[in-house]
């Protein structure tokens, strides 16, 4: 069997002695936040220098097969000639100890595997989407002809309230400051009463017909999939107006089409890859959020339907926060017109666009349907995902 040479057990072992929280300057212990976060350093500083040696983990990784089962039978090769610390990563990082989870994601990345634990899109967050549209829906009829300012946010969820900067005959738009940043939280909720629910959510999802209609898009792959909620990891690399870099953003996402209460949910964020390192031609976006929610008037194959985009992410550019807020709130309404678009074209070309809601769920995706029931002078050239 293919196993890593001994130097990389004994980085594992530093590593081990790293999360141990040794005492900072003064005899006091190190923060646990401060732990992780110099381990989370150490792991994407060491993404790109770890050559032959984690060439040969990940194949060791890939002949053991992976999951519970790999950790099994390397427990049972014993810990000679290295096996055994598999095993003694895998038992620590399943138990949630905190020196051993960061350590975990360490060697994980030092061994190419992205760790879905604490990356991926949970059911919750599903739930917190499905609310929002929820509250937008018993609103709505108040923000009809309304010339209010102001959209308040959830009761009880101590968030400021939304300011109004667009209202045009389908859509509204309305903005909040980020706390401690000088960026905006976007809002859009709006209706298509042309197109059918099924054919916006899919042509949304498809990343392949995107590189069709979005003159932008550079780059737009899945690198990997997650077979328990259904969650992918997208690379996504998009034009910037000149002089500015292109920016490339790596990012999970997942979506959830609950039949019985007619409503499809997308929740898409920032996440770290290993085999998608920083590249010097882009400028790499890690701040990004957004959540879509449909709600069809009838079904999801009649016309008509109501949305509510929940959007934010730092681009790193050096404008002025007016100049960035208006490019934003120029740029939202005119992909959402392009997507718009697409989805008409698909239709009456009848090009092949992939049928996300007849796709087979994978498992355990279903169980948070129940919840979501309950729950009931710039050049504006940003886009969206």
């Amino acid at each position: 069997m293919l196993l890593p040479r001994r130097p990389l057990p004994g980085l594992l072992a530093r590593c081990a002695r790293l999360g141990s929280c040794p005492p900072a300057a003064g005899g006091a212990p190190a923060a646990p936040g401060e732990r992780r976060g110099l381990l989370g350093l150490l792991a994407r500083q060491c993404g790109c220098l770890t050559g032959q040696r984690a060439r040969r983990a990940r194949r060791a990784w890939h002949r053991l097969g992976g999951g519970d089962g790999a950790a099994e039978r390397a427990r049972r090769s014993g810990g000679g000639g290295g096996g055994g610390w598999w095993w003694w990563w895998w038992r620590g990082l399943h138990r949630g100890r905190p020196a051993f989870a960061a350590t975990g994601r360490l060697m994980a990345t030092l061994a190419g595997v992205f760790v879905w634990d604490g990356q991926r899109i949970e059911e919750e967050e599903l739930q917190r989407s499905a609310q929002e549209m929820k509250h937008m829906e018993n609103i709505s009829s108040l923000l009809q002809g309304s010339e209010c300012q102001r959209l308040e946010p959830t009761v009880g969820s101590g968030e400021q309230p939304w300011e109004m900067i667009m209202d045009k005959k389908h859509f509204k738009l309305w903005r909040r400051p980020i706390e401690g940043s000088h960026l905006y939280q976007y809002r859009v909720f709006g209706s298509y009463t042309d197109v059918t629910p099924r054919q916006f959510f899919n042509v949304q999802l498809d990343t392949e017909y995107r590189k069709k209609w979005d003159s932008l898009v550079i780059k737009l792959d899945v690198i990997e999939r997650d077979l328990a909620t259904g969650s992918e990891v997208i690379h996504w690399v998009t034009h910037f107006p000149y002089p500015m870099y292109s920016r490339d953003y790596v990012y999970v996402r997942r979506y959830s089409v609950d039949k019985e209460n007619n409503l499809m949910v997308l929740v898409s964020r920032a996440v770290e890859h290993p085999s998608v390192p920083e590249d010097p031609e882009y400028v790499r976006v890690r701040t990004y959020e957004s959540q879509m929610v449909i709600r069809p008037h009838k079904t999801f194959d009649e016309n008509g339907f109501d949305y509510l985009l929940t959007y934010s992410d730092n681009p790193q550019t050096v404008f002025p926060r007016y100049c960035l807020s208006w490019m934003v709130s120029s740029g939202m309404p005119d992909f959402l017109e392009k997507l718009h678009t697409a989805a008409l074209k698909a239709r009456k070309l009848e090009l092949e666009v992939r049928d996300y809601l007849g796709a087979k769920a994978p498992e355990g995706a279903a169980e948070g349907k129940a919840a979501l029931a309950e729950g009931g002078g710039c050049s504006p050239a940003l886009d969206y995902a």
